[in-house]
């Protein structure tokens, strides 16, 4: 039953989920960046996708003029509005975008999933040189409730008991076959703690997010 209300709360779907109402908080700060006495802003979203744009209102039709959203990411995705569109990149290395292309570069959720700090370095380094201002948020590395797989206190669980439980517990609803997929899986995201983040960001303003009095994600913005 727990377990269930912990997935539940996870999920950003569920509008009265935990993730969605911070979620939307998060946009709140987000949009109060975007001042300009011009438009259309040049938005970068890394690792992100099209619904939650769609979602916070930046494809309505009063928008769209507004907003030139474009979507990199690992893999092509289809893209409904004319304001936006999806092209296939790699965060750590941007090279196909010049120095301040973008009004904003946003983030969500995605610098933990690149690999090692090195690379994480190197995709920090690439959001504050393609973006005149950045917007990057992740999840904190104490807080009790691991967020990608939903257990408490996994992050802090040797490698094999990790991997026991995805294969015979699940991540989330979901069990893991193979060891070695489930090792993968494990291995593929590394979270941060407050003060890995601000050495990403060293010029960056931190907000972190609360619940229950404890700091659950982190965001580095630079106005």
């Amino acid at each position: 039953m727990l377990r269930q209300w912990l997935i539940d709360m996870a999920t950003p779907h569920n509008k009265s989920s935990v993730s969605a109402k911070l979620r939307a908080k998060r946009f709140v700060l987000f949009k109060s960046l975007l001042t300009s006495t011009s438009y259309p802003l040049k938005i970068l979203d890394v690792g992100g996708r099209e619904t939650i744009w769609s979602r916070e209102g930046f494809c309505n039709p009063s928008a769209v003029y507004k907003y030139q959203i474009t979507i990199l990411n690992i893999y092509q995705e289809k893209t409904n509005f004319p304001n936006i569109k999806s092209i296939v990149g790699d965060a750590r290395n941007m090279s196909q975008f010049a120095d301040g292309e973008f009004d904003i570069v946003f983030s969500n959720s995605v610098i933990e999933h690149v690999g090692d700090y090195k690379n994480k370095m190197q995709m920090a380094k690439e959001i504050q040189r393609v973006g005149k201002k950045y917007f990057v948020q992740t999840p904190n590395f104490y807080f009790p409730i691991e967020p990608h797989f939903v257990y408490p206190f996994f992050q802090f669980l040797p490698l094999q008991i990790k991997v026991w439980i995805l294969m015979h517990i699940g991540r989330r609803r979901k069990k893991i076959d193979s060891q070695e997929q489930a090792k993968n899986v494990v291995n593929g995201i590394n979270l941060l703690t407050k003060k890995e983040f601000i050495k990403l960001f060293p010029k960056a303003s931190i907000f972190e997010e609360k619940f229950l009095g404890l700091t659950k994600s982190f965001i580095a913005y630079e106005k």
